[in-house]
């Protein structure tokens, strides 16, 4: 970070709707964060609802029609996530039984729900066939055998799609990698495991197979990967044609789209993403001289990420000497790796700046910890940072909407934060902060 830019807030890192004011109180919608902070106390997570709802908007424009667009739940989901992805008109991706509950619950069209998970319960493979979701995404041939019992024990078709893993490892961290050979999901296109799972899906007297599904990834900013992937899979869908005479209407390219979580990160480009994706499997289709396969795709971190800040209060100070020459300065906040265990699970890097005030200091080799027994209680692991950062300042990390509220948990026996939403200068509880009689209510 250039040490000019402390005070500044990337715009491509922050919510659309942040700003400073000129004695450096930040707000987002018009509400500022030492205000909410006030009101909600902290670790507090504030959501960006104009934000989010015009990323779903961004997406539907970029790949044709808001349907097509499934935006993955597991990146962060409540009852009024749910509600907004309904009311711009996407579909939604659940990969548990919970994630089906919710979003039923909150009144979401089963038939734009596509359901996936490697490992479904009989339970919640009969919930998905009651309610007819959009797809069930099939990931192993025993899943594929006790949907189509179950499918026929209620007398009902399932639409279903089959995941099939291309042999594309996109450049990402290894454990976000989900297309290569070595790994839990799906079929596998290299020993035809994928093609004799498409052929009993046909075959299945309940099951109704449309499309082939792929996800080859997460932070994936570029091409190569997904057309290497679409290439393979096409192949697929010309010998599904050639060999048993269908034709599958569909095709899901899956999510992994990244986004921008530090000041020398790049933003996603959706619209030329979007354009080429598309380009690539049509100019294919007609090369293959297959019918072109509508297109769907899954974005759920570029969608929710940057919509997201997460406000602690900085508590213990200390200045460390590392080496005989050099010193580290600890900057501790009120949360850590309980409500964002990401830097601890994936090396992942955030931003972090103080919300309160200007900083003018002298900058200095920081870190920024949790308040969690554990070493690896680590938000920001090297920056230089200004050394008038003080106990009680308000430090806020942004593009926390994925992964972070999702991933939280107890450890310490924490209790997980508050989530707001923000919208036109008005403040709504979205989740209320948990509390240590929550955590009581679960002994018996």
């Amino acid at each position: 970070m250039n040490h000019q830019d402390f005070n500044g807030l990337p715009a491509h890192v922050w919510p659309r709707n942040a700003a400073r004011d000129a004695s450096g109180v930040v707000s987002i919608a018009g509400l500022a964060l030492p205000d909410l902070a006030a009101e909600f106390g902290t670790p507090l997570m504030i959501i960006d609802e104009d934000d989010f709802r015009s990323r779903c908007r961004d997406m539907a424009e970029a790949y044709g029609a808001p349907r097509r667009v499934h935006y993955a739940s597991k990146a962060f989901l409540t009852s009024t996530i749910a509600r907004w992805v309904n009311e711009e008109g996407l579909s939604l991706d659940v990969a548990s039984f919970n994630e089906l509950t919710i979003a039923l619950r909150a009144g979401f069209p089963a038939e734009r729900i596509t359901v996936h998970g490697n490992n479904k319960s009989r339970e919640f493979l009969r919930s998905c066939v009651t309610h007819q979701v959009g797809h069930v995404v099939l990931d192993n041939s025993g899943e594929l055998d006790l949907l189509n019992e179950v499918a026929r024990e209620l007398g009902k078709t399932q639409r279903v799609m089959v995941r099939v893993k291309p042999g594309v490892e996109a450049h990402t961290n290894e454990l976000i990698a989900t297309a290569h050979e070595d790994q839990k999901f799906g079929f596998s296109l290299a020993d035809g495991a994928a093609f004799a799972a498409v052929q009993a899906a046909v075959e299945a007297e309940n099951l109704e197979l449309v499309g082939l599904h792929v996800h080859i990834g997460s932070q994936i900013f570029d091409m190569p990967g997904f057309q290497l992937a679409s290439q393979r899979v096409l192949g697929l869908y010309e010998r599904i044609h050639t060999e048993l005479g269908v034709d599958l209407p569909e095709l899901d390219l899956g999510g992994g789209y990244g986004i921008a979580y530090t000041a020398d990160q790049r933003a996603l480009d959706v619209k030329t993403l979007a354009h080429g994706m598309l380009r690539e499997v049509e100019d294919l289709a007609k090369e293959l001289d297959i019918p072109v396969p509508e297109v769907f795709v899954e974005p759920g971190r570029a969608i929710a990420g940057p919509t997201t800040v997460t406000l602690y209060t900085v508590g213990a100070v200390k200045t460390i000497k590392i080496s005989e020459t050099a010193t580290r300065r600890y900057i501790a906040v009120d949360g850590g790796m309980s409500d964002n265990i990401r830097p601890a699970l994936y090396e992942a890097e955030y931003d972090g700046r103080v919300v309160n005030r200007l900083c003018d200091g002298e900058y200095v080799d920081s870190r920024v910890v949790g308040a969690h027994c554990e070493s690896g209680d680590i938000l920001v692991n090297e920056a230089e940072y200004p050394d008038d950062i003080t106990p009680g300042d308000l430090f806020a990390t942004p593009a926390t909407g994925a992964y972070c509220y999702a991933m939280s948990s107890n450890y310490n026996m924490f209790t997980k934060p508050a989530v707001v939403s923000v919208k036109d200068g008005k403040a709504t509880l979205m989740l209320r902060r948990e509390t240590v009689d929550d955590l009581l209510r679960l002994e018996v």
